[in-house]
């Protein structure tokens, strides 16, 4: 089948991955929109409007819009029967991961050894201290880095492999028509120009829906020979990603962190629970995936310092810890910003867990 076929047949409603995977493997050699209509509805019996979708070639339209859109923007549509098609994704264990993948960038998706690194988007510090530690020793082993682009540990590792000359994949939510969160499009741009890659299993027009991101977790999971997670609540995207990883039969390493930090609980949940395996270097992930050994290397500094903030962002802090409690419009008065700049300064303090939001819109440092 063409690009066009394959773009076409995984745009059927009621289609689904697994289904598209087991039409094409049992007519390896036809065009499934060359399919006699009786043969079609036989096929699929109770089911005929996926033959008659088929038959009539309705998503061709659709599929054609795409395709255009990938030639113009340098995007590989890849099809599970594809070369070029990240292998780990055609195992048995993982039959629920998608049959088709849109690719902007030439990252090598079956890259020798990978590792996933998964966290809460409200990341503190010490969270990314952690995150660039784990892959500044994972250089060594010359590991292509996967995550989510999202807020957070997901940023926090793309941008840790991309500084230490590691590729990065960035697994997306979406189309690739847009970048989310759009404060991390120029992070994006810098993956794509070093040597890594965003994918995504949805079409451009894709709009942002939440039920997407745990969809793209079971990717980021499979992807992985390992995932580790940094930080993370009981609750989150991050553990779902790390039940996913083991059920492909992957391993997941977790970073402990104090009982009293409440982005330590979900780690430490995992490995008290033996769902995760305690990750003290990346010697650890060498050592369970059987890879050469690239020397004994330090352990993590769980407790290091946590790294300074910026000047903006130090200057809020300071206001606020100087006056207990402030509005937006009293921050940016005090500290000579204009509006939207103070109230991104105070979102990206929150995020860090410096601050937190009182009844009437208060902002008080912690």
């Amino acid at each position: 089948m063409t690009a066009l076929s394959h773009i076409a047949l995984t745009l059927i409603p009621s289609l689904g991955n697994a289904s598209v995977r087991r039409l094409v493997e049992a007519y390896p050699d036809e065009d499934i929109f060359a399919l006699p209509k009786a043969e079609l509805k036989a096929a699929f019996g109770a089911h005929a409007d996926i033959a008659e979708s088929i038959a009539s070639k309705r998503s061709h339209a659709r599929a054609e819009e795409e395709l255009r859109f990938c030639e113009q923007n340098g995007i590989r549509p890849l099809f599970f029967t594809d070369p070029d098609f990240p292998q780990r994704l055609n195992r048995p264990e993982t039959g629920d991961c998608p049959a088709l993948l849109y690719v902007l960038g030439r990252a090598d998706l079956d890259a020798e050894r990978t590792v996933s690194v998964v966290g809460t988007r409200r990341a503190t510090p010490q969270g990314r201290d952690m995150t660039a530690q784990v892959i500044r020793q994972l250089k060594a082993y010359n590991t292509p880095i996967m995550s989510g682009l999202a807020y957070g540990i997901d940023t926090a590792a793309h941008t840790a492999a991309l500084d230490q000359g590691l590729p990065t994949v960035a697994v997306l939510g979406h189309g690739l028509d847009r970048i989310y969160p759009p404060s991390n499009r120029g992070l994006a741009k810098r993956i794509v120009e070093e040597g890594g890659a965003l994918l995504t299993e949805y079409p451009s027009g894709t709009a942002i829906n939440p039920r997407h991101f745990p969809a793209r977790n079971r990717i980021i999971a499979a992807l992985g020979d390992a995932t580790v997670v940094v930080e993370a609540s009981e609750k989150g995207g991050a553990l779902i990603t790390a039940a996913i990883a083991a059920s492909y039969q992957r391993d997941v390493f977790a970073v402990p962190g104090r009982l009293s930090d409440p982005y330590s609980r979900g780690c430490n949940n995992l490995i008290a629970t033996n769902r995760a395996l305690l990750l003290r270097s990346a010697d650890d992930i060498a050592f369970h995936l059987g890879w050469p050994q690239a020397g004994q290397q330090t352990a993590l500094a769980l407790d290091a310092e946590p790294t300074s903030l910026p000047p903006a962002e130090q200057r809020v802090l300071d206001l606020l810890r100087e006056h207990e409690r402030l509005t937006l419009d009293e921050v940016a008065t005090l500290a000579q910003l204009p509006l939207p700049r103070a109230a991104s300064l105070l979102f990206n303090l929150e995020m860090l867990q410096r601050v937190h939001t009182l009844p009437g819109r208060l902002y008080q440092a912690r």
